[in-house]
């Protein structure tokens, strides 16, 4: 892990307004988060962990402070202007997967590279490289739901893969699914970490799922009340190996 800062947020507040009041989301949040960092955002809802997601991907920007983002100030960027950045440099992958449902996994993949304008050859090499990744190359044909909710997470992984950002953004991203799907798709997390160095800042409510990365920051009312080092984050393909395979929550291949 490099001490280079890939996300800087100095003084960040984010106010919402609405007829009757003012809400404050965010309020003077200082984060710095390093490249090649495993970093879990955690908070139950109206903790503010959305909106501070929200400004780290260049969705929203705050009401104050300064976002630097890889170095690049984005915190007056126009909406066209923070979009060029955030295609640039950020992979996100969300609870719902949102994956497109009649298309392949391979071209679900290659979506991202379309908008790019690459070309057809380039892109399929370049999805096939990503879906290998994440150890899907043998599904690419088949479309999501003929995939379990694992490999369909795992396609969105790739997806936000194939553009070979250096931070990946991570909403909930086991929300949707059982405890030995989950560990199987932070353990793939946690493998793309520590083998390819990307940053990955992942966004969650539950502790357990917070304990596989080495660094937590809890949210509660819109601030950070602890900012904390995990030295031994839960390995979760050890974790995985240790559960009863009693056939519950068992993955579903088709």
């Amino acid at each position: 892990m490099s001490n280079d800062p890939i996300i800087e947020l100095v003084g960040v507040g984010k106010d919402y307004a609405t007829e009757a009041v003012v809400v404050r989301a965010l309020r003077n949040v200082d984060l710095t988060i390093e490249r090649g960092e495993f970093l879990a955002i955690v908070g139950q809802s109206g903790s503010g962990k959305s909106t501070m997601m929200n400004i780290i991907g260049c969705l929203d920007r705050p009401t104050r402070g300064r976002y630097l983002l890889d170095g690049i100030d984005v915190t007056e960027r126009s909406n066209d202007a923070r979009a060029i950045v955030r295609n640039r440099l950020i992979g996100f992958v969300f609870q719902g997967f949102n994956l497109l449902p009649r298309t392949t996994a391979l071209e679900n993949v290659e979506l991202p590279l379309v908008y790019r304008g690459v070309s057809s050859g380039d892109r399929k090499a370049r999805a096939i490289k990503a879906l290998s990744q994440v150890n899907l190359a043998d599904r690419m044909h088949h479309t999501p739901n003929q995939l379990s909710g694992g490999q369909q997470q795992r396609v969105a992984i790739a997806r936000a893969l194939v553009t070979e950002p250096p931070l990946l953004l991570a909403d909930e991203p086991t929300g949707n699914l059982d405890t030995r799907t989950s560990l199987e798709v932070l353990g793939l997390l946690q493998e793309l970490n520590r083998k390819s160095g990307i940053t990955i800042c992942l966004v969650t409510h539950e502790p357990d799922i917070a304990a596989c990365a080495s660094r937590v920051v809890q949210m509660r009312d819109g601030r950070i009340r602890s900012d904390t080092r995990n030295p031994q984050p839960l390995n979760a393909l050890a974790a995985l190996a240790e559960l009863p395979n009693d056939g519950e929550n068992a993955v579903v291949t088709q």
